[in-house]
């Protein structure tokens, strides 16, 4: 509660003494069994200095259960990458294996482009 300030920037002030001001909290989505999610695997370029990375996208869940997908993934490939914003992001071009993976960890995975 040390920046709750910050959370209230665009409130207009309340001469009334017992208001509260209450931020809505934005609840995370169940997260899909992996034989209902759709991933689709492709590659991206763009704003990363030329270097490819292949993205894993549609994911439907919470953000710890991505990251933990992204970090199995991670593993297995002995590569970098990371997890955030509903993408898993690994570094190099690995479309063909992050689809088998995939497949093989029971998720409904296609190469995109």
């Amino acid at each position: 509660m040390a920046n709750d300030w910050k959370d209230r920037l665009g409130v207009v002030f309340s001469t009334n003494p017992d208001f509260q001001y209450t931020t809505a909290q934005a609840q995370e989505a169940e997260t899909l069994p992996p034989q209902r999610q759709r991933l689709v695997v492709g590659i991206d370029r763009r704003n990363r200095g030329g270097k490819q990375v292949t993205l894993v996208s549609g994911f439907v869940g919470k953000a710890d259960d991505l990251k933990e997908l992204g970090r199995v993934l991670k593993t297995r490939l002995g590569v970098g990458g990371s997890a955030k914003d509903g993408e898993i992001t690994i570094q190099g071009d690995f479309r063909d294996k992050v689809v088998e993976l995939l497949q093989s960890l029971g998720y409904q995975a296609k190469r995109g482009n």
